[in-house]
This record gives C-alpha cells, sequence and structure tokens, in this order.
C-alpha cells in the first residue's frame, strides 16, 4: 500500500480522510498549512500527495508550482472554490487529478487508486511482481523508459508527471498517427474519471514548456485543430 501526505486546514477532513485512506492500508501524515506539508513533501517524499487549494501559510497551488520544480510525485488537488480557473490552474502547474469538496470519499479513495496505478505503469496489486518490465521506448531524440519513469531528449532529462508521461507515452508509441483527445484520455486516464479537452490541452502545452527548456527549437509534438495530437519523429 502507499505512503500518502495530506495537506489541508481542515481538522475534520482531514481525521475523516486519514481514517478511510488508512483503512485501505495506506500510510497517512497530515499537515494543515501549506509551509509545512510542501517542507514534509520536499524532505519526504511519499508516493502520493493530495492537496488543498485554500490554507494558511501557502496555499495549494503555490505548493504544486514550488514542489513541480523538482519532482513528478502524483498530486490530487483538492477545492471548495466550484471555479473551472481554478481546475486548469491546477492542471497547468501539473496536478494529477482533482476534486471539488464537498467529495464522496468513496469516490476519492477510487482517485486515489487510479493515480496510484497510472504512477506505477499501470500495475495493480494483483500483478505479478516478478512480471518482466515495460521496455523503453526510443523515437529519435526521446527515450521513455516506464519502469523507471525516466524521460530524456537528446539524453537530457525531462521531469515529467505521471499524467504527461503517460500522455507522451501514447503519442510515441505510434509517430504519425493522430490521437484525438478521447484517445488520450483514455491512455491517461481510468474509465471512471472524466476530463474534458482542455485538461488533455493543458497538460500538451505544459509538457511542451518542459521540452523546450532543454531544446528550444523542439517541435515533435504536433497539434491537428479539431482533431487531436501527433508525435513527429525525427
Amino acid at each position: 500500500m502507499a505512503r500518502i501526505t495530506l495537506v489541508d486546514d481542515d481538522e475534520n477532513i482531514v481525521t475523516s480522510l486519514s481514517l478511510a485512506l488508512e483503512s485501505q492500508g495506506h500510510t497517512v501524515k497530515a499537515y494543515f498549512d501549506g509551509a509545512s506539508g510542501l517542507a514534509a513533501l520536499e524532505n519526504d517524499p511519499p508516493d502520493l500527495a493530495i492537496l488543498d487549494v485554500k490554507m494558511p501559510r501557502m496555499d495549494g497551488m503555490e505548493v504544486l508550482r514550488r514542489l513541480r520544480r523538482a519532482s513528478h510525485l502524483p498530486v490530487i488537488i483538492l477545492t471548495s472554490k466550484d471555479d473551472e480557473i481554478d481546475e486548469l490552474l491546477g492542471f497547468n502547474l501539473g496536478a494529477d487529478d482533482y476534486m471539488h469538496k464537498p467529495f464522496s470519499q468513496r469516490l476519492l479513495i477510487e482517485r486515489v487508486k487510479a493515480v496510484l496505478r497510472r504512477a506505477n505503469g499501470g500495475l495493480g496489486d494483483e500483478d505479478d511482481p516478478e512480471a518482466v518490465a515495460p521496455r523503453a521506448l526510443k523515437r529519435g531524440q526521446l527515450t521513455l523508459d516506464p519502469a523507471r519513469h525516466d524521460c530524456l531528449w537528446n539524453g537530457l532529462p525531462v521531469k515529467l508527471t505521471v499524467t504527461e508521461f503517460l500522455l507522451l507515452q501514447a503519442l510515441a508509441q505510434r509517430p504519425g498517427f493522430v490521437k484525438s483527445r478521447d484517445n488520450l484520455m483514455d491512455a491517461a486516464y481510468d474509465d471512471q474519471v472524466y476530463v474534458d479537452d482542455r485538461t488533455i490541452d493543458s497538460h500538451i502545452k505544459r509538457m511542451r514548456r518542459k521540452f523546450r527548456e532543454v531544446d528550444p527549437d523542439f517541435d515533435a509534438i504536433e497539434t491537428l485543430y479539431g482533431v487531436g495530437y501527433r508525435y513527429r519523429e525525427a
């Protein structure tokens, strides 16, 4: 089971959600403000973080922004704000999933399972630990190693979140073939998780920015307006 860090200033939510997650076998560490949560995430990274947006000392978006400077740790964002701008900002900053308060604990537990499964390369608890790890994928200047969650461009590391890695892998598996947004949703999200087109677009834009930090001429991910995206192998 997973080590989960929960950062939320609502003691009732922290208590009830911690009990629910621990009943599933997870180990939970809780923090009640953003600054303390960020310090814990940086000093002792867990398997997954759950961050509230509105918190004292540092809000969840700032925690996520700072965390993403050096980590692809899976993150689920919680917010009481029913505002799609916040949701898009969260995805732009690299959140892997998003839930509005009030939320169903059962649904959140399923989201946690889904994100952890994606972070583990799609392997569930029932999978054979002796199974052969997936091979590294090489496409031109790109190397993707699912077993290590490593991404290299021209030999230089590019830090991707779990969702970004899965989206890129889906595109790079068949260079030149167009993937619709629905195709990419299926590749990166479980069936019970709905995201809209703008979420996929946000992930792609963020991914491109990361590659252009190591190669300003990066143009391997092409947009076909009204259709989807494709990977172009040089």
